[in-house]
């Protein structure tokens, strides 16, 4: 059973089909994990071999993937069975690819479609991938249209904010267990686990799946934003900068914390202090019709008085994901970004500052609302020491 009812699923199809009509577009031939979720609901762990949802301009979506996966469409998405199709095992072998039979699908279900959307920077729609859709399919034109579908899914409905909402409520579970558990001697990956476990089936009424993305380094290498954990064990005099979202339906909400054991030097609190005030000004700043680079720039005010410079972005549009991301790969909130903000806009706001002598992370995922930002966390956002 699809995640949301049929309902949710026309409303965003026609929406994908107005902007293909924009682009003048025939067919779409969707192949980012998110993107096949967004548009019929197909949500299963098959996207490393070829899979593609192929949506018409004139006619109804059709999903082709290995046959195995057949099952997971039928259980997965609001299509009828007569618009699944499955190739072998034999497409999987040297020499064959399945572009091969998801391009004879494009010929006998969509005969008409000349002017066809591929997403060229999909992470899973390889130089292999078009190649072979290409030279299968030598009298159509394929077109990037890379992130057609992801400026769609960027206004949310209410009913996928409900989702997001129970994504953060697991999220704060989680970071709380974490927080808590962190001692000297306790070692890093005993936390990560505590954290999964947490993100999984931390809440009485609802689990989470697996999440994308998770960070947790510790001491030297807090100054580095994306590494995760080692078996070493905390120690006191040590910082730990945790950043972790769960997955509700793939819908995640991050959220970032930093922790210290022992007491901690002038310099790291007084670098949260700035980042906490920098966070209030960025919130402050959200609201329909400001531009993202308003958020970005109310920030960069706060901390320029404090003699910091944050050169990269400061969040991003969230909302479905598939490793290897959780972000939409739409708005970012920074300076030359000049999007301007619509309710129901969810965005990821993280505040890292990370540098070899001090490091901070703090973070909130809020909904743009009619009266500014709604944050998904209700946790306590000073440095926690331990």
């Amino acid at each position: 059973m699809a995640t949301f009812q049929a309902f949710e699923y026309s409303r965003r199809i026609g929406a994908i089909k107005n902007a293909m009509a924009d682009a003048q577009l025939d067919l779409l031939v969707v192949t980012s994990p998110p993107n096949m979720n967004y548009s019929v609901g197909y949500d299963a762990w098959s996207f490393y071999v070829p899979q593609a949802i192929l949506l018409p301009l004139s006619g109804e979506p059709v999903w082709v993937g290995r046959a195995i996966d057949l099952e997971c469409a039928r259980h997965t998405t609001v299509l009828p069975d007569d618009a699944l199709f499955g190739y072998d095992d034999s497409y999987l072998a040297k020499g064959r690819h399945g572009a091969d039979y998801i391009a004879d699908i494009v010929r006998a279900t969509f005969p008409g479609a000349r002017q066809i959307g591929v997403e060229m920077d999909a992470p899973f729609y390889t130089a292999q991938f078009h190649a072979r859709l290409a030279a299968a399919l030598p009298d159509r034109t394929l077109t990037d249209a890379d992130t057609l579908i992801n400026w769609v899914r960027l206004t949310k409905s209410h009913a996928e904010i409900d989702v997001m909402r129970q994504a953060g409520a697991l999220t704060d579970i989680a970071m709380q267990r974490a927080i808590d558990a962190i001692e000297p001697g306790v070692r890093q990956s005993h936390i990560a686990g505590l954290i999964y476990e947490a993100l999984i089936d931390g809440h009485p009424d609802y689990c989470g799946d697996v999440p994308d993305f998770q960070t947790l380094p510790m001491g030297s290498r807090t100054s580095a934003p994306h590494l995760t954990w080692t078996d070493e064990r905390f120690a006191a005099g040590s910082a730990c900068t945790l950043e972790l979202g769960a997955n509700r339906f793939r819908y995640h909400a991050p959220l970032a914390r930093t922790v210290h054991v022992g007491p901690p030097p002038t310099e790291l609190i007084d670098l949260s202090h700035v980042v906490e005030e920098g966070l209030v000004a960025a919130l402050a700043a959200v609201r329909p019709g400001a531009l993202a680079s308003d958020v970005a720039d109310a920030w960069n005010v706060v901390i320029a008085r404090a003699g910091i410079e944050k050169p990269s972005r400061i969040g991003y549009s969230i909302g479905l994901g598939y490793p290897p991301d959780w972000g939409e790969r739409t708005v970012s909130l920074i300076a030359t970004d000049r999007t301007p903000l619509q309710p129901n806009m969810v965005f990821h706001l993280m505040l890292g500052i990370w540098g070899r002598a001090s490091s901070y992370e703090l973070s909130e995922t809020f909904v743009v609302t009619a009266k500014g930002a709604s944050c998904l966390s209700g946790l306590d956002r000073r440095l926690s020491v331990k």
